[in-house]
């Protein structure tokens, strides 16, 4: 167990940048950014039109997807000298859907406190003005680009009962919007793009009607949020029991019985009685 409270080092500041509209800014995003030593960036160029907008000047170091294992070497460095860093994406969080997942993961190893600096999100924006259910959701990001890897990645999430929200861009936008209809079948999605810009949109529909949607009419970076699978799944009881053996190395039978009636959406108790009476653990 480690407590970050022990770590003795200067601070990784993960600061979550406005993803279109600067007015965004936090004054608690402004006096991290002022307060550090040095802020390391996926684009030193986007940070610096942010900084240029605050009227902070600050030593850059560019951390991006390409070269994350080498610049974490350099910023752990500086952290273990106690200086501090602020680490920002293009738009948005670090680490989500950005660089700063390993950075983040290598600090923990060594003992260098993180603390995160909240800020604009665009999953968060788009399913909350999607009229899609919030109470459940499952934050996907980007589907892969390789047609029949993200075509399996689909097939995979097809059963999740919970909303489901993904990161798009435009020149990928029909040929998912056609893979989400074609194996999700007709469920309600929201389109949501260029959000916090000037010409923000949302497009409230059926993955039937947005499959076939003029894909010229909807540019920049986009989210969309799916409604959640609302079919009645039977499951075959010996499909419950082998999972259940796959898991018993790992897990005791109360939460082997919760994991697996979240994902079937059944009883708890009715799996775990048919744990107790045919398993063999």
């Amino acid at each position: 167990m480690k407590r970050s409270r022990d770590f003795l080092s200067g601070t990784l500041y993960l600061v979550a940048t406005p993803i279109g509209n600067l007015s965004d800014i936090s004054s608690r995003v402004k006096e991290t950014l002022s307060s550090v030593d040095f802020i390391a960036s996926e684009d030193t160029r986007t940070t610096e039109k942010i900084l240029a907008y605050l009227g902070i000047h600050k030593p850059m170091i560019a951390c991006h997807e390409h070269n994350e294992q080498e610049a974490s070497n350099q910023i752990i460095n500086l952290l273990k000298e106690h200086k501090n860093v602020a680490l920002t994406s293009d738009a948005g969080y670090p680490a989500i859907s950005d660089p700063g997942a390993i950075l983040v993961r290598r600090c923990i190893e060594e003992n260098v406190k993180v603390s995160v600096i909240p800020g604009p999100n665009a999953a968060l924006n788009a399913l909350a003005g999607s009229n899609i259910d919030t109470s459940h959701f499952y934050f996907h990001g980007f589907l892969n680009s390789n047609p029949s890897v993200r075509k399996k990645e689909l097939a995979d999430l097809k059963s999740y009962k919970m909303t489901l929200i993904f990161y798009e861009s435009p020149h990928r936008i029909k040929k998912t919007l056609n893979d989400l209809y074609s194996i999700f079948g007709n469920r309600k999605i929201t389109l949501a793009r260029e959000l916090t810009k000037m010409f923000e949109e949302y497009i409230y529909g059926t993955l039937e009607e947005l499959a076939s949607i003029d894909e010229t009419s909807i540019k920049g970076e986009m989210v969309l949020v799916v409604e959640g699978n609302k079919e009645e799944l039977v499951i075959d009881d010996n499909i419950i029991l082998e999972e259940a053996k796959n898991l018993s190395n790992s897990y005791s039978l109360k939460d082997i019985a919760k994991i697996l009636s979240d994902k079937y959406n059944l009883k708890k108790n009715y799996v775990y009685d048919l744990l107790l009476k045919k398993g063999d653990f």
